[in-house]
């Protein structure tokens, strides 16, 4: 099937929220190899499954262009578009807060390029944040297996001085400094509300 993606996005894969979480006795090394997006939907289905808080990855609405029908009970989509660029990957609700955040990877040692971000992708969570909501990044630097959540505000701040001609990128040591490296554990596989208590914490 042929789908065209808005500013040359990417597909993601869908998660199957039927998988089993794994028991305590599984080892956490088991999941190695997983894609940031899996690892970031086993975490949220653990928080849902436990009442903790409600977080899904965003659906993209579709226009279907071309769809054949081998047979009567089955439809085959053979070309289809994103009707608009996607804003952030997930959303939700935890503690009373609005939760909106982006998932990024790069293979990058060093410092993560903020070409990996869009202006729509920023705009909007300036416009969450606006509202009370609480905004972040996930960045992971795979060749490394770092994983660090970093705060809307200081994305923000990296990225305008880049739009006023400073870096185009951000230090992996200072998203150490200004973020929260998050550990993989057992359950949930990352433990990121810890670090979302932290941003409440400094809000009140």
């Amino acid at each position: 099937m042929t789908i065209h993606y808005p500013n040359g996005q990417q597909p993601v894969q869908h998660y199957n929220t039927h998988n089993e979480l794994p028991t305590p006795h599984q080892s956490i090394y088991a999941k190695r190899g997983m894609s940031l997006e899996d690892e970031i939907n086993h975490s949220n289905q653990y928080y849902l499954a436990r009442h903790i808080a409600v977080i899904h990855k965003k659906p993209t609405p579709i226009q279907l262009v071309k769809v054949d029908y081998p047979k009567r009970s089955a439809a085959v989509i053979k070309e289809a578009y994103f009707r608009r660029p996607s804003t952030t990957d997930y959303n939700g609700v935890y503690r009373g807060y609005y939760i909106d955040f982006d998932a990024k990877e790069t293979r990058n040692k060093n410092s993560f390029p903020l070409k990996n971000f869009h202006p729509h992708q920023i705009q909007h969570m300036r416009e969450c944040v606006a509202q009370g909501g609480i905004c972040f990044a996930f960045i992971k630097f795979t060749e490394l297996d770092l994983l660090y959540l970093l705060p809307a505000s200081n994305l923000f701040k990296y990225w305008d001085q880049q739009q006023s001609g400073g870096r185009k990128s951000i230090l992996r040591t200072d998203i150490a400094k200004e973020g929260y490296q998050i550990h993989y554990q057992l359950n949930p596989r990352l433990p990121y509300l810890n670090a979302v208590d932290k941003i409440i914490a400094a809000k009140v």
